[in-house]
């Protein structure tokens, strides 16, 4: 029962995890759960939801890839959500709270990885994904009635990049697990598509680091831990924070924007402004499914940036490319 759950945060966490009995609530009063605490029903509404779903078909760095095992979006939501709960059980946090935080931060992510962030940021003038992703819980999901989430939960949602702030410790895990995450598997991706070998990597960030993908988040996972455990802060050691963001900026310089990366991008970039064009000049061709306002600006961008990659190639193609006639 939930009685039991709410004894246990008393009980066992941290004093600085985030209590579920604690939370600032919704904007919209619910009935309580008898079961599930505040948290945990939080978790169940994202994963339940339709954008959740549409990650399985979203780029993470390759994009269109032949291979099976290449990372999407959802598995590096996955992967994400597994590695803040590893690192909230060992702080002693709010693993329900972490959890939710992980499952629900990049909802808001467009087709066709950053890419597509970047051309609608430059079609519309201002366009962060974890903007979006709050956009998508508070009103896009539920038919227009958003999913209704806890305060705690959305604001690590919207602040989990490296420049948020996130409220909880629950939450700056989350934004220490993203970044651990992406660019380990990214490199892991990188391998499988020979765009690098392991040898290239810089020595002295696999000789700190790791020379394996396990190694490295090993690494990074216990350094927080040691640093962070029984304090009111997630913190990384200054020597792993450097180690992390030189790997980082070798896999920009290296994989995120090589030519060929840059030539793929660049046909999604038009292929993605093509669709924003003929959308604003045909605002009734959105589907009726789509959230509508008084600024078409705004209903286009949303129902771009939730579409897969599958379904906006397929939307181009029957909007551009003359279909052939049936006898």
């Amino acid at each position: 029962m939930k009685e039991h759950q709410l004894k246990y945060e008393r009980e066992f966490l941290s004093p600085y995890a985030m209590k579920s009995e604690h939370t600032k609530g919704r904007e919209k009063p619910l009935e309580p759960c008898p079961l599930r605490t505040e948290f945990q029903r939080d978790r169940d509404r994202i994963i339940h939801c339709k954008s959740f779903r549409r990650l399985k078909h979203k780029t993470q760095v390759f994009l269109s890839p032949a291979g099976d095992h290449y990372r999407t979006r959802l598995t590096h939501t996955l992967e994400v959500t597994q590695i803040a709960r590893t690192i909230s059980r060992a702080l002693l946090l709010n693993e329900d709270l972490t959890e939710a935080i992980g499952l629900g931060h990049d909802l808001g992510h467009t087709p066709f990885g950053h890419a597509g962030e970047r051309v609608l940021n430059a079609l519309t003038g201002h366009f962060k994904h974890n903007e979006q992703s709050l956009r998508v819980v508070d009103v896009l999901e539920n038919d227009g009635q958003g999913l209704n989430l806890t305060y705690e939960v959305r604001n690590g949602i919207l602040n989990h990049t490296s420049k948020g702030n996130p409220c909880t410790l629950e939450g700056k895990v989350v934004s220490y697990a993203d970044r651990i995450a992406y660019i380990n598997h990214d490199i892991n991706d990188a391998v499988r598509a020979g765009v690098l070998k392991e040898s290239d990597l810089p020595k002295d960030c696999t000789e700190y680091l790791g020379h394996t993908k396990t190694e490295r988040i090993n690494t990074l996972v216990k350094d927080i831990v040691k640093n962070s455990f029984g304090k009111n802060e997630v913190v990384m050691s200054e020597e792993c924070f450097f180690y992390m963001n030189k790997l980082r900026d070798f896999m920009f310089d290296n994989v995120y924007f090589t030519r060929s990366a840059e030539a793929m991008q660049q046909k999604a970039d038009r292929m993605l402004a093509i669709l924003f064009n003929y959308f604003i000049k045909h605002p009734g061709e959105v589907p009726q499914n789509v959230v509508t306002t008084d600024d078409p600006m705004v209903f286009v961008c949303d129902y771009l940036a939730g579409m897969s990659d599958i379904y906006a190639i397929n939307v181009a193609k029957n909007l551009f490319i003359p279909q052939g006639i049936e006898e």
